[in-house]
Parts: C-alpha cells; sequence; structure tokens
C-alpha cells in the first residue's frame, strides 16, 4: 500500500491517458457487432435484428470491392516505398548542417505544415494544380494549354503520394533527428582517425545508430497499410478519380453516414481493423526474428 501511495502522481498523471483509451478505444468495440446485424438507429445496437455474416458476403461479393482494396493498398505502398526513406534522408543531411540558426530555420519550415488541418493543405494544393491554379495561369500567360490535374485519374495516385510526403516529412524527421543526438560522438572521432569519409561515417555510424527506430517506425507503417489517409483522399478527390482513388475508408463514410448502411460500413471497418492486426504482429515478429527491437 505504501508502494501505491509513493507512486501517487504517477499514476495521476497517466490517468487522463488510460481514460481516453478506454473511453475511445475499448468502449466503442461494444459497436462492433453493427457488422453482424440489420442495425436500426431508433431500435439501438441490442435490439436491432442479428443477420449473421450477411454484411460480410454483401461486402465480398460487391463489384466495388476489389477495386477499394486494390487502391487502398497500391496508394499505401507507394507512401511506404516513396515516402518512408523522405524524412530518414532528411534527418541525415540536416544533421549535417552546422549553422544553428539555418538549421533550426529549414526545420520549423519544413514540419509547419504538419500542424496544418488537410481542408486547409487541400485549399493549398487546389490553388497550385487546380483549373484556375498557379500553374494553369502560367500556362496561359504563356500561351500553353491549361491542364486540370486535380480531375486526370493518371496523376492522382502521384499527387496523393507527394502531397503526402510535403505535409509530413518535416515532422517525422523529429523522430530520427532525437534518435540521432543518442549516437556516441566519439564514434565519429574514431572513424576519422581512419580516415573514413563522410558517407562511410554516416552508413557504418549514423544508420546502425538509428537501425532501432527505423524498424519501429516501419512495423507501424506495415500495421497501417489498409490507412490510404482518409482526410487527404476525401479532400482531394473528386467522381472523377474515383476508380483510382477510392479507398476503403471513403466507402465506409459513403455508405455509413452518407447511405446510413452502418451494418455494411462497419463491415468492412472492421475487415481492415482485423488485417492491420495481422499485419503489425507478423511485421512486429520478422523484425524480432532479425535481431531489431521489436515493439513486444
Amino acid at each position: 500500500m505504501q508502494n501505491v501511495w509513493k507512486w501517487r502522481y504517477f499514476y495521476l498523471l497517466l490517468a487522463p491517458t488510460v481514460i481516453y483509451f478506454i473511453v475511445f478505444s475499448y468502449i466503442p468495440f461494444y459497436g462492433v457487432v453493427i457488422a453482424f446485424k440489420n442495425f436500426q438507429p431508433f431500435l439501438g445496437i441490442w435490439d436491432s435484428p442479428w443477420i449473421g455474416w450477411k454484411n460480410f458476403e454483401t461486402m465480398f461479393t460487391s463489384v466495388k470491392f476489389p477495386e477499394l482494396l486494390r487502391n487502398t493498398l497500391l496508394i499505401s505502398l507507394y507512401r511506404l516505398i516513396f515516402g518512408f526513406p523522405v524524412p530518414i534522408l532528411f534527418a541525415l543531411l540536416l544533421n549535417e548542417v552546422r549553422i544553428v540558426w539555418f538549421k533550426r530555420t529549414i526545420q520549423t519550415i519544413t514540419y509547419f505544415p504538419h500542424f496544418l488541418s488537410w481542408v486547409v493543405f487541400g485549399g493549398i494544393v487546389f490553388n497550385v494544380i487546380g483549373p484556375s491554379g498557379i500553374i494553369n495561369l502560367v500556362l496561359d500567360k504563356l500561351g500553353m494549354e491549361t491542364v486540370n490535374l486535380a480531375a486526370n485519374p493518371d496523376v492522382f495516385r502521384p499527387l496523393v503520394v507527394v502531397t503526402g510526403i510535403l505535409k509530413e516529412f518535416g515532422w517525422a524527421a523529429i523522430i530520427y533527428l532525437a534518435a540521432l543526438t543518442g549516437i556516441d560522438p566519439h564514434l565519429y572521432e574514431a572513424v576519422k582517425v581512419d580516415g573514413a569519409s563522410k558517407l562511410r561515417q554516416i552508413w557504418h555510424i549514423t544508420l546502425p545508430g538509428i537501425r532501432p527506430m527505423i524498424a519501429m517506425l516501419l512495423i507501424l507503417q506495415l500495421a497501417s497499410i489498409l490507412d490510404a489517409g482518409f482526410e487527404q483522399i476525401l479532400i482531394l478527390s473528386n467522381p472523377v478519380v474515383y476508380g483510382v482513388g477510392d479507398i476503403i475508408d471513403t466507402y465506409v463514410y459513403r455508405v455509413g453516414l452518407l447511405e446510413s448502411n452502418y451494418g455494411l460500413a462497419t463491415a468492412v471497418g472492421l475487415f481492415k481493423g482485423v488485417i492491420a492486426a495481422i499485419l503489425i504482429v507478423t511485421a512486429n515478429h520478422i523484425i524480432r526474428r532479425t535481431g531489431e527491437k521489436s515493439l513486444w
């Protein structure tokens, strides 16, 4: 009892976080049963009739589902392949800057977009690539044919990946910069004595020093492979690009909230959650088998 009382302030600080996850992460699990019911709001969750796996059958037999799964996986893979290395490279480059005020200025400018909502950032993007955006204004002044990049299915996925990188790479680099501060400076002095070049120092000292952090963030990234960016896609997409840009989350939004088909939307969301859980466990197991530090 004395030990519990000794750590009372620690428990007090921990309480808001625990309450948050209980209220917003665990209590909502009760609503998962909607996936197995013909949910009727006036009857409530428990009194709505059970329909078993019918919502899942509707989901898997829908002609829309393969397209949604393909778009979600492709966009997420593009984010992983092209977006994941960018914060690492940026952190390595910024770590070599020795002018403190310049380093802080660049870091502030690059992570500022993270604090903008996708509504604001998406508006900025449309002011650049939209029909009356900066690009078309320049093309029109030069006497060239204008283009509507916002309604071009061929460039929608690259647009999603590029804008996602621009918005988040500065903020994501903070974690790697923090990890870089934990590397012993004497290691660099030792390899300098041996005549190692800057690239050799990065390859043999810097990258191994942040490798555990890279592995951990890679696990989290793989776990969210089906999270292709709901807010971003919702803001940037339009019916013209649904064939290449409609993902599981936007489909759940339209079916669940706009069409009031709560059972089907919950079934799709539950499917995505189960796949995400399998992926994070698998990725964590693989990382642990390779000898790197895992989540558990």
